[in-house]
């Protein structure tokens, strides 16, 4: 498994949504992209959450869009007027994260959009595994596309790893939070989809992914002394995560109880 990695050739337009300060980009590669900011006030862990969480769930056969490393030079910075978006670029240089651009996509509305039980079923069960705590009515984080439905950004996703002491003992947390997630009353398949996710995610697969992450994004911490162990405790935790039993689906089947 590998990114692929393109060149940011011109910024076209911010997206004021998201503490990422996304923007929409060109590339050497004629596409446009959603690219996340290394340099914006999230910081790497962010982009760590975005790629190892989206990348997972492709693998598993989630609709996300394709996600790719993005090479940024502090010089695309000249031609902005914006002096905020000037230093966001000086700040974000060398690899950043970005999302393939889905032209024309609108937010998923929970009133007029209906997933079937079991996407939604997948989709809790995954986000109640990487702990995402950022698809609720109030930011779905989902858009529709070719009525189609696609999940973006996941940077607040893992967040164990805002404070490594003690990550191993909470990688069996329940994750309680799962109680506010969007799509939970419509995911009336969760024992099915516990039994076909936890089937495709493998050791490997896990390890392949974590793998892909930079090694300039694995810094500004001392719990670790090289970048390999803070790759090692993202495997770590993310492969006890998945040992049974899995409280987080007991949690996501409990907190589904209301709509019952």
């Amino acid at each position: 498994m590998k990114l692929r990695t393109v060149n940011a050739t011109r910024y076209v337009t911010p997206l004021r949504e998201g503490g990422s300060l996304p923007a929409i980009i060109e590339a050497d590669d004629d596409g446009m992209y959603v690219l996340k900011f290394r340099g914006a006030g999230q910081g790497n862990k962010a982009l760590v959450a975005e790629l190892v969480a989206g990348e997972l769930a492709r693998a598993v056969g989630l609709p996300v869009p394709e996600i790719v490393l993005v090479e940024l030079n502090m010089e695309l910075a000249r031609t902005e007027p914006d002096p905020e978006i000037q230093d966001l670029i000086k700040a974000s240089a060398g690899v950043n994260l970005a999302l393939d651009y889905l032209p024309g996509a609108v937010m998923f509305d929970p009133v007029a959009d209906t997933p079937d039980a079991q996407l939604a079923s997948a989709i809790v069960w995954f986000d109640a595994f990487v702990t995402n705590v950022d698809r609720t009515p109030r930011n779905t984080n989902m858009l529709m596309w070719h009525r189609r439905l696609w999940l973006i950004d996941h940077g607040a996703a893992l967040y164990f790893h805002h404070s490594w002491n003690n990550y191993l003992q909470r990688s069996r947390s329940p994750f309680p939070l799962i109680k506010d997630h969007v799509l939970l009353r419509f995911a009336g398949s969760l024992r099915d989809a516990d039994a076909k996710m936890r089937a495709q995610i493998s050791v490997k697969m896990i390890s392949d992914i974590v793998q892909m992450i930079p090694d300039d994004w694995l810094v500004g911490d001392s719990h670790f002394g090289h970048h390999d162990h803070y790759r090692e405790a993202y495997l770590d935790y993310l492969t006890q995560r998945l040992e049974a039993p899995r409280e987080f689906v007991e949690e996501a089947i409990r907190a589904r109880a209301i709509y019952l």
